[in-house]
């Protein structure tokens, strides 16, 4: 497996070399704790399993560049999980197993129309698979005639004693639309796998990740304003206007969950062929909907460190930019 350093799941060293906790199940603390990624820490030289993390709206346009350029560099991870929405009708799997297969193979997989979700795995790693579960779950209406679908895909896995569930979701648009994306969330995460009576996936699950077009907006401030302050590399500032930190901090969705800093621009909604922001007759306000956020259970006695969270600004065939996570955790 990696060879990554980490911090422990309740204590982490921060830049002053003090102890913060960073305990997820913290009974003060309500909402989605913000963590920054760590890339110098003292707990180094000893095994990790390191996970990269993907999500990416497509819009129905296929790059086949740009998918091998989600995927061509630093491969130095054990796990590779990425999640599509709106992905177009085409074989998409074959380009990514092409793009990755001298260090990885492809080990699961699950769709529903236009969501997708892949896990491949190193292939030295692939002797520490135990066992893997696949689900989906629908929301909403039929998807319309091009099948955008939204809802959830999911995959359990165990990976050498650590149980983790991915969900990979597409939830509903429009700034608006705030409480049908809270009562989404929770349908999904109450029905999901839930055709398994003797087991319990979700709840039992030491790692649980969510990742995908969360579609949760920037409320409460006008395009123009926002997009200066993207331009003055300000953009820290406009998390306070973000529709899930707002519903998390009141307990609605993703309590006890965490989240790296949202120091990169929002991922959405681009011009299409450009990292330039819309320019149709809309003028949408940019916003943080492409998301990654991940729970450790209180009782796994893992440990934790996320090395990035970021945007991949250098693709450009959709109106959303790809989001990306690179997390590692160790057993104590």
């Amino acid at each position: 497996m990696g060879n990554y350093i980490s911090f422990t799941h309740n204590w982490c060293l921060n830049e002053k070399k003090e102890l913060i906790s960073i305990d997820s199940d913290d009974a003060s603390h309500e909402g989605i704790r913000t963590i920054k990624t760590q890339k110098m820490c003292e707990f180094s030289n000893s095994p990790a399993l390191c996970i990269c993390i993907i999500t990416w709206n497509m819009n129905g346009k296929m790059s086949v560049q740009d998918l091998k350029n989600l995927v061509a560099k630093d491969r130095n991870f054990d796990l590779l999980v990425i999640g599509f929405q709106e992905v177009p009708k085409t074989n998409l799997v074959s380009v990514l197993q092409e793009a990755v297969c001298e260090t990885h193979r492809l080990l699961g997989q699950k769709k529903m129309q236009s969501l997708h979700l892949y896990l491949f795995a190193s292939k030295s790693s692939e002797a520490y698979i135990r066992e893997i579960k696949v689900d989906k779950q629908a929301v909403g209406g039929c998807g319309g005639l091009i099948g955008r679908k939204k809802g959830a895909v999911a995959i359990y896995v165990n990976f050498s004693g650590i149980r983790m569930v991915f969900i990979s979701c597409h939830l509903a648009a429009h700034e608006h639309k705030v409480e049908e994306r809270n009562s989404e969330c929770k349908h999904i995460s109450h029905s999901l796998f839930s055709k398994h009576p003797n087991i319990s996936y979700t709840e039992s699950a030491d790692v649980t990740i969510w990742l995908g077009d969360l579609n949760y907006r920037l409320q409460g401030i006008n395009t123009m304003p926002a997009r200066n302050l993207i331009h003055e590399n300000l953009q820290n500032v406009l998390t306070r206007k973000d529709q899930l930190l707002q519903e998390a901090e009141k307990g609605e969705i993703f309590n006890g969950y965490c989240e790296g800093t949202l120091s990169f621009k929002p991922s959405y909604k681009y011009n299409i062929g450009t990292s330039n922001y819309d320019t149709s007759h809309k003028i949408r306000v940019p916003s943080w909907t492409d998301r990654i956020l991940f729970k450790i259970d209180h009782a796994s006695n893992l440990y934790a460190s996320l090395k990035s969270y970021e945007s991949i600004d250098s693709i450009e065939s959709s109106d959303h930019k790809p989001v990306k996570a690179h997390l590692c955790l160790r057993a104590n």
